[in-house]
């Protein structure tokens, strides 16, 4: 009997030491609500009207994931994620109904050094320069997203095929790189990716700067390459032969406020369409730019209330006309926390364009459901976030 208890017990041990060395976590997050758009139009030149609409992920995409790390000993790790995008309206998976469309990826860790990872990931401008917005917050999130999302720090596009270096943290300085394969024999520039990325927190501030470009082939499409553009549900809002953007931001926090800066460049040649907010735009292989300068700010009134809000200039160039449309957007939230995991929150936008006769360019705020017919739009929204 002794014995039989004394194996019985040593099994555990051994069981609680496996389990100990290997994790695997469910987690997730939901963002459920009801908003109001106005002079909204999923048809290019269709006149609009006001919308009452249910939302998910006006604020935060719904989600959720699996995440994992075994512990291979002297510092390694093998790591995995796979996280799924849904909507909450219906049930549908997102990112071109992929079943882990937002993230799948494994690698290794090593706590020195950093890790590396492959499969379908965030860039270096996602990782290190959106978290110093509004709109790559949970303050201000999509409905803040800067115009077409042209520097894609609200993600609208994740890279597929890619292999991507993540540093340790030294100090508060963390860095990085990803390189996506266009998969497509021949034609390795053909629906490529490449981006690097710094962040570095000290104290009360933070600064972050990051640089990505794609090079694609609309006459070619590659739609099994690093960035997927398939017409009328692929990842990405543009549709062209070279997409850069570069940007650099900061935060700073004394007492319960925090402001920001943030300047973003981003540059399109070659542009054939732009699928937004349920509508797509021609263009005739053209050049587009924006410069997109965000100020923000959020103040904690209590451990349990927030408030935040942000102002986007945004202008714009079209090579072919040579017009440039201005973009003004103002974005403001305010937030109660129920409880650490949920909270409940009601947020606006308000976005108008100027000087863009011409140039198919419209006003349009991100998770509105459609562009709009006029040179405004605003959009109003209260829901709940739930995180497990």
């Amino acid at each position: 009997m002794k014995k039989t208890l004394l194996a019985a017990a040593v099994v555990g041990a051994f069981s609680m030491t496996a389990h100990a060395q290997s994790s695997v976590t469910l987690y997730g997050l939901i963002d459920a609500g009801v908003a109001y758009t106005s002079n909204s139009t999923t048809t290019a030149g269709a006149s609009g009207s006001k919308n009452f609409r249910a939302t998910s992920g006006l604020v935060n995409g719904s989600r959720w994931g699996l995440k994992g790390a075994e512990d291979l000993g002297g510092g390694n790790k093998a790591i995995f994620v796979l996280e799924n995008g849904f909507s909450i309206a219906n049930g549908s998976s997102l990112q071109n109904n992929r079943m882990f469309g937002r993230q799948a990826f494994v690698g290794l860790q090593n706590d020195k050094y950093g890790s590396v990872t492959i499969g379908r990931q965030y860039d270096s401008v996602v990782d290190y320069l959106a978290p110093l917005t509004l709109n790559g917050s949970s303050f201000g999130g999509t409905i803040a997203s800067h115009p077409y999302d042209n520097d894609n720090t609200n993600n609208s596009f994740r890279v597929n095929n890619s292999v991507k270096y993540s540093s340790a943290n030294y100090n508060g300085l963390t860095f990085g790189g990803l390189y996506g394969f266009s998969n497509k024999a021949g034609d390795f520039a053909n629906n490529r990716a490449y981006s690097a990325g710094v962040n570095y927190a000290n104290g009360p501030l933070t600064v972050g700067a990051a640089y990505l470009e794609r090079q694609g082939n609309p006459g070619a499409n590659n739609t099994a390459g690093a960035v997927d553009t398939t017409a009328n549900n692929g990842d990405s809002v543009f549709n062209a032969s070279k997409q850069r953007v570069w940007g650099i931001g900061g935060n700073y926090a004394f007492g319960p406020a925090t402001v920001g800066l943030v300047w973003t460049h981003t540059q399109l040649q070659g542009l054939t369409s732009a699928l937004y907010n349920s509508q797509t735009t021609s263009f005739n292989n053209d050049g587009l730019r924006f410069d997109n300068i965000e100020v923000n700010g959020r103040y904690m009134l209590t451990p349990a209330v927030s408030l935040a809000a942000a102002y986007t200039y945004t202008m714009a160039k079209e090579d072919s006309t040579g017009q440039k449309p201005k973009f003004h957007t103002v974005t403001l939230q305010a937030d109660y926390r129920l409880s650490k995991r949920t909270d409940v929150y009601l947020t606006g936008s308000y976005q108008h364009i100027s000087d863009n006769e011409g140039t198919g360019l419209q006003a349009g705020i991100g998770a509105a459901g459609g562009m709009s017919s006029t040179s405004s739009q605003t959009v109003v929204g209260t829901g709940i976030r739930h995180r497990f």
